[in-house]
């Protein structure tokens, strides 16, 4: 496992790290054995994974309890990112969200701790102000935000500098690359990239859109007549599901699985510091560590962006996954 230094630190974190949101069991991932769960925590600590991402909107808390005790005895080993909701953006709501899941994880601090989304309504000031106090406290060690657009960046900015911004990315969805990456580069703030395999559409065990369950078919890639999707627009099944195919043939032809060769082609990518997937099983965690050593040749990562490029075009420059433009939550 390969480590980099976190942007605005000097802690080395393992540039793979476990995502923690489908140790919850929600609608979109299904249930979660909660032994196994622990198990796939250990098991991503014995592959070199130190990092861990988890937010309190997870299972209302419940992967963060998971978290806290699969780490109990190994918390010094290991850094803890951990996410409050956007609705506790007020400074005693910050605080009280901090004090939760400070109790949930089992632990005394939090390494980085993030703005889960931009609250329009509360001035950023009061929200930075409010993890300046608790980063006095001891409570947390560095600020971060997530889901930012090249505004907000620029807003949060005027109140002090986050270490990083965590923002979906994968081969299958690239919309960051337009403008909020060359802002984050611009601004040194480093990229944290989450669903990578698009909601698991990279493990290639759906052949095709009709296979991919309601909480997962959501995203702008699907049509906007399935089930739960919010976002009005007419998707891109086709082209996905082309795409996914060609990922395969090529991760193939290297001995490797897609999943590895989509995470090892972001670590490829300008400004991106870390790759957050979920895990869910020990053999998951293993498999995703390996991608953290795998370097591409030039011509590989031009191929991946030529197969994923009509996907690009077609979804445009909406960082938003799952809403449509003019309800983005981004700005």
């Amino acid at each position: 496992m390969r480590y980099l230094v976190l942007p605005e630190t000097n802690w080395h974190v393992s540039r793979i790290v476990m995502g923690c949101w489908g140790l919850a069991g929600d609608q979109t991932w299904g249930p979660q054995d909660e032994g196994e769960a622990i198990a796939t925590i250990h098991a991503a600590i014995d592959a070199g994974i130190n990092f861990f991402d988890n937010a309190e909107l997870y299972g209302n808390g419940i992967a963060e309890e998971i978290l806290g005790k699969a780490l109990s005895g190994r918390r010094q080993h290991v850094f803890i990112a951990s996410k409050f909701n956007w609705e506790h953006a007020r400074r005693e709501q910050v605080i009280s969200a901090c004090e939760r899941s400070l109790k949930r994880l089992r632990t005394d601090y939090i390494d980085l701790y993030q703005i889960h989304w931009a609250n329009w309504d509360v001035p950023f000031e009061e929200t930075w102000e409010a993890l300046e106090f608790l980063r006095i406290q001891g409570k947390i060690r560095a600020i971060g935000v997530c889901n930012f657009g090249p505004r907000d960046l620029a807003a949060i900015l005027q109140c002090g500098r986050p270490c990083t911004n965590q923002l979906p990315y994968g081969p299958l969805f690239r919309a960051i690359e337009f403008e909020i990456v060359p802002a984050c580069l611009a601004a040194g703030v480093g990229i944290l990239c989450y669903s990578p395999l698009t909601i698991g559409l990279l493990t290639v065990k759906y052949k095709s859109a009709d296979e991919v369950p309601p909480g997962r078919a959501r995203t702008r890639h699907f049509s906007s007549k399935r089930l739960l999707t919010r976002h009005g627009e007419p998707g891109c099944e086709e082209a996905t599901f082309q795409a996914i195919a060609q990922l395969q043939a090529l991760a193939a032809e290297l001995g490797m699985s897609v999943t590895q060769l989509a995470l090892a082609w972001l670590l490829h990518r300008p400004g991106v510091t870390c790759v957050i997937n979920g895990m869910r099983h020990p053999e998951q965690a293993r498999e995703n560590a390996v991608a953290g050593d795998i370097d591409l040749a030039p011509d590989v990562i031009s191929r991946i962006e030529s197969i994923t490029d009509p996907i690009k075009e077609r979804l445009g420059p909406n960082p938003d996954m799952w809403e449509g433009t003019d309800r983005s939550r981004f700005r």
